[in-house]
């Protein structure tokens, strides 16, 4: 796995499930600046999904990729407010 997306912080949940990546992801998210960037690495395949539907229904946060590879899903969510 490979990015060009600078991350500001990474929030490892590998292990936890569902909803615990989006809760965990969301307090992380209150936490930062507006556009800095959250790398979110998590084993929970579901998290693909639900961590972008929660970005495309949430304001002020965007999500700018996601990559996937050997059991590792990596989300980066951008903070735009």
């Amino acid at each position: 796995m490979s990015t060009d997306i600078s991350a500001t912080e990474t929030l490892d949940v590998k292990g936890e499930n569902c909803p615990m990546p989006v809760v965990k992801t969301k307090q992380a998210i209150d936490g930062l600046d507006a556009d800095d960037v959250l790398e979110v690495v998590a084993t929970d395949s579901g998290s693909m999904s639900d961590i972008k539907g929660w970005a495309d229904t949430t304001d002020g946060v965007e999500l700018v990729g996601q990559e996937e590879g050997d059991g590792v899903y990596l989300h980066y969510v951008r903070k735009t407010e």
